[in-house]
Parts: C-alpha cells; sequence; structure tokens
C-alpha cells in the first residue's frame, strides 16, 4: 500500500530552497521521490520506514504539497510554505569587545534572523550560537586577533552586511608599580605601567578594588590605593581580561618604645638608640621636627645622630611607609650654670 505522511518538520523555507525537512508516516521503505508540488526535492534520505529527510527545491512563495513517490503509489500529501528570504541586518552588537581568547557570550540584535545558519567573527564560526528571535542571537566569540572583527550573519537570504564589529582585546600586562608599599590605612597614590591598559574596568589590590583611578595612556594607569594588610598583589582587568600580578605590599605603622639615652646636650652629636616595632623602612627620624641623620639596624632598632637644639623636651618620631608613628619625648638638656 501507498506511504503515508502525517508531519513535516520544518513546515516552511526560503524560496531559495535548500531547507532539510523531516518527514514521518509509514511505508516510506523503497520511496523513490520526494516531490515539493511539481518539483522534486534538490536530496532524499530515507532513514527508516517511518522517516525520510529531503531538502526543499527553490520555488515561488506560497504553500508546495509535499508528497512521497513510492512504487506502491504516492503518498498522501503535508503543506510546505515557501517565503521570500530577507537578508539579515545587525544592528547592534553587546558586549562589543572582548579577549583574544574568544568565550565572550554576546548579543547580537538586528532583523531577519529566523533559520540563521552561521554566526562568524572576522569569518572564523561562532564556538555556539542559538537563534532567539527573528531580532536575536546569542552567540559566543571564537579566538581572535586584537583588533575589530566583522559580525555576520548568514540566513538562506545571504550574509549580512559587513558593517558591525567585534573588538579584540588583547590581555592586558603590568610591568612594574610605584610605590609598591603603602600605609595599611591606604590613600597611596601609585602608577602602574604596562601594555594595552585602554579601557580598563578594574585595578584591584589584592581582592580589593582601588578607591579610585585613571587610564591615563595604553602602558599607564594611575589608582588610588584602599585599605588593606600585608601582601596584595595589583592587577588591572580590562575587556581583554586580568592582567598579571604585580607585588605591593601594606606596611603597618612604626611604633616607639623607648629612647637610649631618653635625654643628651643641646649640641648635636648625641648618639639616641630608637627601639620599637616594623622600622624597617624608615625614610625619616624627626627631633622635634628637625630631621635627624640615622641607621636602620633592623625591624625593631635605630641609631640616629640628635640634632642640635634648644634646652627642653621635644617630641621624637620615625616615618616608614607604613606613616608616622606616634613620638617619644627626647630631653635636651642645658650647660650646668657657674
Amino acid at each position: 500500500m501507498p506511504p503515508t505522511i502525517s508531519t513535516i518538520n520544518p513546515s516552511q523555507g526560503p524560496t531559495t530552497g535548500g531547507t532539510t525537512v523531516t518527514l514521518t508516516g509509514t511505508g516510506m521503505t523503497g520511496s523513490t521521490a520526494v516531490r515539493f508540488a511539481s518539483t522534486n526535492a534538490t536530496s532524499f534520505t530515507v532513514n527508516s520506514a517511518t522517516q525520510i529527510t529531503a531538502v526543499s527545491p527553490p520555488r515561488a512563495a506560497g504553500a508546495a504539497a509535499v508528497i512521497v513517490v513510492h512504487p506502491t503509489g504516492n503518498s498522501t500529501s503535508v503543506t510546505f510554505t515557501y517565503v521570500v528570504a530577507t537578508v539579515p541586518v545587525v544592528t547592534g552588537v553587546a558586549p562589543s569587545s572582548g579577549p583574544t581568547s574568544g568565550g565572550t557570550s554576546v548579543t547580537l540584535t538586528g532583523t531577519g534572523f529566523t533559520g540563521a545558519t552561521a554566526v562568524t567573527f572576522a569569518g572564523v564560526p561562532a564556538t555556539s550560537f542559538v537563534v532567539n528571535s527573528a531580532t536575536q542571537i546569542t552567540a559566543v566569540t571564537p579566538g581572535g586577533g586584537a583588533g575589530a572583527a566583522v559580525v555576520a550573519v548568514t540566513t538562506p537570504g545571504g550574509p549580512s552586511a559587513p558593517d558591525s564589529f567585534f573588538f579584540y582585546a588583547a590581555p592586558p600586562v603590568l610591568t612594574g608599580a610605584s610605590p609598591v608599599q603603602s600605609p595599611t590605612a591606604g590613600g597611596v597614590l601609585v602608577t602602574l605601567t604596562g601594555s594595552d591598559l585602554l579601557n580598563a574596568g578594574a585595578v584591584r589590590f589584592g581582592t580589593t578594588n582601588a578607591t579610585s583611578f585613571t587610564v591615563v595612556s595604553a602602558t599607564q594607569i594611575t589608582a588610588t590605593a584602599p585599605a588593606g594588610t600585608g601582601s596584595s598583589p595589583i592587577t588591572v582587568t580590562t575587556p581583554g581580561g586580568t592582567s598579571n600580578p604585580v607585588a605591593f605590599t601594606y606596611v603597618a605603622a612604626p611604633t616607639l618604645t623607648a629612647l637610649v639615652p631618653g635625654s643628651g646636650p643641646t649640641s648635636a652629636g648625641t648618639v639616641v638608640t630608637l627601639i620599637g616595632t616594623n622600622l624597617s623602612t624608615a625614610s625619616a627620624v624627626t627631633f622635634g621636627g628637625t630631621t635627624a641623620p640615622f641607621t636602620v639596624v633592623s625591624d625593631t632598632q635605630i641609631t640616629a645622630v640628635a640634632p642640635a637644639g634648644a634646652a627642653g623636651p621635644v617630641t621624637v618620631t620615625v616615618t616608614t611607609a607604613g606613616g608616622t608613628g606616634p613620638g617619644l619625648t627626647y630631653t635636651r638638656l642645658g650647660a650646668p650654670g657657674i
């Protein structure tokens, strides 16, 4: 007995032909042809007694009865509708940039996306894509070279015009930071140098965002360190990805616990040992605001030469990368009267 067709999927396609349809039914083994109205399918395959796949031939717009030709007679028919294929138009790409390694999920907006068969970036097929509607596609970018890549959507109506772009960004690289230390309270302005730093979206000290930052050029960023403790490597994130880390350390404020001796003459030259903590990065020692020459012996000891000054008490302070700590009193003693 002749075959029967119960369903056709999809049930419509472009007038240019080329749509692969699946016919399901019965008695299909031994079929000799599949016809769309009076025109034979471009090709067909009998998959089983209940299924045939066929490629639609070109035809004018409108409904066409699809039948299967069999030695026992022609099958029942189902309707396939030919529609005029439109050329797709891409009007938006979001986000519009991402790393050269690919993997960015991009939403394409436009028109005529139904039946899209390909999405390419600079001619390279998207890693994957999904046609969400006639006006939207989501695609995952493949890897690509740094620079602008034409984004194209191809449908049975042809490829879109080459006037939409995705910008591949090279990954940022950091080569240095200055200074490389800050008080735990933060607030230090740090200059970062490197390459491909444009369009930076974040600067982080460890896992904490910089208080603020300015992209000076493709090779320089200035950033204000947030509060922190210990080692906090700095990284920069751009559309090209996240940079390598560069070392940055938070230094605790210095403390002074003793001055030995705690007094001396009004003349210069007395060697005073300053005892405390967090002294290794000392950059200044002052006696009552007057800078004194000094030597860092260890993280807990500094020797300084007291400058000359008027008789009486003065405050001795130490300034380090961690800031200036609370001072201790040093007393200058006047010469005894005669």
